[in-house]
């Protein structure tokens, strides 16, 4: 697979205990983007933040968190980011979006196997 040098950069924040269908949110979006035949998905866990609540959720010892912030980061064609987005309106309770236009000066490496 090829990424054109013009793509779009994905961005999907929201909260490690976010679940979908019993299964955590990560997970499901990760296997609809490897569905949807997306060049790749990388989920970020945060040691603190906070979002639209203003609870604050981090690492530190005397407040534990299990709910740690998580962004998922996906990267391909704005055509296949946009198609996307529908998947996201269908499993996503709540979050951030956000969407930026990002140059790829690198995707992959072309590797000959030898045969012997």
């Amino acid at each position: 697979m090829t990424l054109p040098r013009d793509a779009m950069l994905l961005r999907i924040f929201f909260g490690e205990d976010d679940k979908c269908e019993g299964r955590p949110l990560y997970e499901m979006l990760v296997l609809k983007a490897r569905e949807a035949r997306l060049a790749g998905a990388t989920v970020l866990r945060g040691p603190m933040g906070f979002g639209h609540s203003s609870r604050l959720h981090t690492t530190k010892i005397l407040r534990l968190s299990s709910d740690l912030p998580l962004v998922i980061e996906i990267v391909d064609s704005e055509e296949n980011i946009k198609a996307f987005l529908p998947t996201l309106d269908t499993i996503m309770p709540s979050g951030l979006v956000t969407l930026e236009k990002v140059q790829v000066l690198h995707y992959g490496r072309h590797i000959k196997h030898d045969p012997a």
